[in-house]
């Protein structure tokens, strides 16, 4: 694993040579992210992740961000939301 940190408290973790995913590193991941948010509200974005250490962190429900993905909040750029006649303002 590699770290880099980034501006807005968000910290980089290039996890696309940890081999096969274990729990072992599971483990690791939830540390770091427990620890940043005790520091400030930091976040941990996972970059290169292997589609079977997505599915592990899913199962356990461990939530990060994927580096190169939209945020859940946030529509994917060059989308924009439909508003259908009658649709109450928020």
């Amino acid at each position: 694993m590699l770290l880099e940190g980034t501006r807005g408290g968000v910290v980089v973790c290039d996890v696309g040579g940890v081999g096969p995913p274990g729990i072992g590193v599971v483990d690791v991941l939830a540390r770091m992210q427990l620890a940043a948010r005790r520091q400030g509200g930091g976040r941990i974005r996972l970059r290169r992740p292997d589609p079977a250490l997505r599915a592990l962190i899913d199962l356990v429900g461990l939530r990060f961000e994927v580096e190169g993905e939209a945020e859940q909040r946030e529509p994917p750029l060059g989308v924009e939301e439909a508003v259908e006649p009658g649709d109450a303002a928020v």
